[in-house]
């Protein structure tokens, strides 16, 4: 075995997906020095979209300065990938570790993403791909939508810009503005879950936790979740509450919908036909995927279930390494997923570890290939 396809997603917060393609490169050589490598750094619709975008069609990155998730000014980028489309993360402007260990899901905006998607109207594209993974809001995209010039009023007519502990207080919806603005330009929301709007399975129960939130927190945002659906029910005529993934960042998956007249659809699949996955993973020996965190929403629609997926199909065995792993992941090995590695070498939380995230990787890396070593030895004795 010396024909490996490292095809990882981003480590939040740690390390990019084209620095583990080099870091996992890197290790495996010092063991098996004969390996050979496709890199193949991966996002599926999260941290990294624009990058892997860039990669596969060529373009330019653009950079400006744009409102943060706390309103204050932040520099963030979006890609022009092909020529006309515009690949805008939320993550760029609206993204969890931007917003810091401080963060409040119930008060950050995902203005500054609108202020991208406006400049890239600007410059002429004639498609957008919001890619919805990695926010710190609970918004449901109001924020992006107010830059865009939908405007939102309470039940005294006063405009507002709504954020996820004010959902509630809109009573009228303008998207004339936003209508016009975006006429002609064909929106696509890439997501990596398929969580309704609200409730058990929603945006604040599933995701706010992650975001910041207490339980109270949690609470109020959920209700104003469902407020915001019965508002965008009555006023827009459109019914998001249980379409899968509207309860993506926050409910900017609804919001996508509702504001941007956007699709919904996976990320990881748009991603992996794009960079030729299938063709990649036959000629390799075994691909090595991973994430920051395993656990039972990596079935979800995640990177690592589309790549185990594909492969299981192709018959290329998976390798998954991840900083963390949860409970309930036993239906991963059923999608394709031969084995799961840990890089917590010390047992220790997020916060004590990450400043040692990246040479665990590497050691992580190099345990696997002496495993393989390890086997192919034995096997020709």
């Amino acid at each position: 075995m010396k024909k490996f396809l490292i095809a990882p997603d981003s480590f939040k917060g740690t390390a990019s997906a084209s620095e583990i393609c080099e870091i996992g490169k890197n290790a495996i050589s010092k063991i098996i020095p004969d390996a050979e490598f496709s890199l193949l750094p991966i996002a599926d619709g999260g941290e990294g979209t624009a990058d892997c975008f860039l990669s596969c069609l060529g373009g330019e990155k653009v950079t400006l300065q744009v409102t943060g998730p706390h309103f204050s000014p932040v520099t963030a980028s979006y890609a022009i990938a092909g020529g006309d489309t515009a690949v805008v993360e939320i993550a760029s402007a609206a993204g969890l570790p931007m917003a810091g260990e401080s963060n409040n899901p119930a008060e950050s905006t995902t203005y500054g993403v609108g202020e991208l998607i406006c400049d890239a109207v600007g410059r002429g594209v004639q498609k957008i791909i919001l890619a919805l993974g990695g926010s710190c809001t609970n918004d449901a995209a109001c924020g992006l939508a107010s830059a865009l010039g939908v405007k939102f009023s309470d039940r005294n007519g006063k405009e507002f810009i709504p954020v996820g502990a004010t959902l509630d207080k809109i009573s009228s919806i303008d998207l004339s503005a936003a209508k016009e603005k975006l006429s002609g330009v064909d929106v696509v929301a890439m997501c990596d879950i398929d969580n309704p709007l609200y409730g058990e399975k929603g945006a604040a129960y599933v995701f706010a936790p992650q975001k910041g939130a207490d339980d109270e927190c949690v609470k109020l945002l959920d209700k104003n979740l469902v407020s915001f659906s019965k508002t965008v029910e009555r006023v827009v005529g459109i019914s998001v509450a249980s379409i899968p993934g509207a309860g993506a960042a926050g409910g900017a998956g609804a919001g996508a919908i509702v504001f941007l007249d956007a699709t919904l659809q996976k990320g990881i699949d748009t991603v992996l036909d794009l960079c030729r996955f299938d063709k990649l993973a036959k000629e390799a020996d075994l691909v090595i995927t991973g994430e920051g965190r395993v656990d039972g929403q990596t079935t979800g629609g995640k990177a690592i279930s589309g790549i185990a997926l594909r492969a299981k199909a192709l018959g290329a065995p998976v390798a998954v390494i991840a900083g963390d792993i949860g409970d309930n992941i036993e239906t991963i090995y059923d999608m394709g997923v031969s084995f799961v590695l840990s890089t917590n070498r010390v047992a220790k939380s997020f916060s004590e570890t990450k400043h040692r995230a990246k040479s665990d990787l590497a050691l992580t890396f190099e345990t696997l290939a002496r495993m393989i070593k390890t086997v192919e030895i034995q096997n020709k004795m």
